[in-house]
């Protein structure tokens, strides 16, 4: 295929892109919001003189896709330190570059993003050309590897624990040796280690649940959940989908979907359903809908799950499905043309079971397996593979990522209305969107306790009347 067709048919959608020569050479790796846009204006008619003879020894374009810019930032370091081609722009002495070090000379190690390297036997990965994509990416790693962000070991756990981000190792709520192996796990990540990471905690969630351990199984399964938003990160062996000379649209997406599923009807209405019951509390489950292969956020509902006790996802499952088709139901408004469960054989034998008791036997219902491409359609039978056709594989990654995000959402926002006060609703003038802008900027109550006034009045909404207050309550001064 030509590399304009390659281009025209490029996702919409973020990720890291590779330039490849005639000898499958790596030249170039690049990341983007958009992928299609991007390689557009690295092909422009006029390029830019030292473009030129990158774009000349270019015969073939490869891209692997990742849930946003700024994952695709952490991807594309990883692989150029990996391949180190000969067009990208080497930062390796450039000081003025932001960092992501792990202090491992430390007892209980931590992240965070420096400019300064100093060899004090931390592990510094990098550098990074986009500090608030680098932030925002910190953000995620720190919800997926729960680790200490104080700078001084406190006695009592923090806010961080309350919310899942941190072992809580100052107050012996985690022993060193599960500590140290997030950190193996959180090393594994930034080395784009995807496959191998992903091996290791499903082992992990396996023993655990072996051992009948099954709170520390279900946290486990939350982060496999969150790591596979993560695109194939292993350029060797990843399988980047087959590029088509046509553009895909969502009518052609649905379109597609129906005749693969052999579906009655084509499914202008998809509605999809996951749970989350992080760390075994506040078990809530989402669904979206999908109009015409796009969202339709009107009709997006949550649920809190009030049934089942315990883990477990099946029983949850279908539970929200169950109240979802009642309600529908009882308004004789119209049933989606196609149910989409997050899970696998299981989930989908529990939901089937419940709609036949609503008598609802010809409503369409597939599963998706952790892995995309797998998608069960009958409990009985082995699961379809979807590995060729990348308008459903885009389609449904969408539906499913959505369902899932919006899942999450929920469960984070009735945990934080759990944990209600922290010590910032003690200080004076520091209401609900100073506290949340706080938050934002400084990642945890710590960083807030060890912050300057020059470092508290860069917050949003705070001025430098309110930093001096903010920084003198926790330093134990007189206001």
């Amino acid at each position: 295929m030509a590399i304009k067709e390659k281009i025209e048919a490029s996702p919409n959608a973020a990720g890291v892109y590779l330039f490849k020569d005639k000898q499958n050479s790596i030249l170039y790796i690049g990341k983007a919001a958009s992928i299609r846009k991007r390689l557009k204006s690295h092909f422009s008619k006029t390029p830019l003189p030292k473009q030129k003879a990158l774009i000349n020894k270019t015969k073939d374009i490869d891209y692997i896709l990742t849930p946003d810019e700024s994952t695709a930032l952490l991807l594309e370091s990883a692989l150029i330190k990996r391949y180190n081609p000969h067009y990208n722009v080497d930062l390796k002495d450039d000081k003025s570059y932001p960092r992501l070090k792990l202090t491992v000379n430390e007892e209980f190690p931590r992240l965070f993003i420096t400019r300064k390297l100093k060899d004090d036997g931390a592990l510094y990965f990098g550098p990074y050309t986009n500090a608030k994509l680098l932030r925002k990416a910190l953000t995620f790693m720190r919800m997926t590897f729960p680790l200490r962000t104080c700078q001084r070991m406190p006695k009592k756990e923090c806010l961080n624990y309350h919310i899942g981000q941190c072992l809580a190792p100052c107050v012996g709520k985690s022993g060193k040796k599960e500590y140290l192996r997030v950190i193996d796990e959180l090393k594994l990540f930034l080395d784009g280690k995807r496959d191998e990471l992903l091996n290791l905690l499903n082992l992990q969630m396996k023993e655990a649940s072996e051992n009948k351990e099954y709170e520390r199984a279900a946290k486990i399964r939350d982060r496999i959940r969150a790591l596979s938003l993560v695109i194939e990160a292993n350029v060797k062996n990843h399988t980047v989908l087959e590029s088509k000379k046509v553009r895909f649209y969502p009518d052609q997406q649905v379109e597609e979907l129906r005749t693969i599923l052999k579906l009655p009807k084509t499914p202008h209405i998809i509605e999809a359903f996951d749970v989350s019951n992080i760390f075994g509390k506040e078990a809530v489950g989402s669904m979206v809908s999908f109009k015409e292969g796009k969202p339709d956020r009107e009709e997006y509902r949550r649920f809190k799950i009030r049934t089942v006790k315990g883990i477990d996802d099946y029983s949850m499952m279908r539970e929200i499905v169950s109240r979802r088709c009642r309600r529908i139901l009882a308004e004789e408004k119209s049933l989606p043309d196609l149910i989409i469960i997050d899970g696998g054989k299981g989930h989908l034998s529990a939901v089937k079971k419940q709609l036949r008791q609503l008598r609802l036997l010809d409503l369409p219902v597939i599963s998706i397996a952790k892995r995309l491409d797998k998608i069960y359609l009958s409990e009985d039978r082995e699961p379809m593979l979807l590995g060729k056709f990348e308008a459903t594989l885009l389609l449904l990654q969408r539906i499913r990522d959505e369902a899932h995000r919006f899942a999450i959402g929920y469960h984070r926002l009735l945990r934080r209305k759990e944990i209600g006060l922290s010590e910032l609703d003690n200080i004076e003038g520091v209401g609900p969107r100073k506290k949340v802008s706080l938050m934002r900027h400084f990642g945890s109550l710590n960083e807030i306790k060890m912050a300057d006034i020059e470092d508290l009045i860069k917050v949003e909404y705070v001025n430098e009347k309110q930093a001096k207050t903010i920084y003198d309550y926790f330093r134990g001064k007189s206001i």
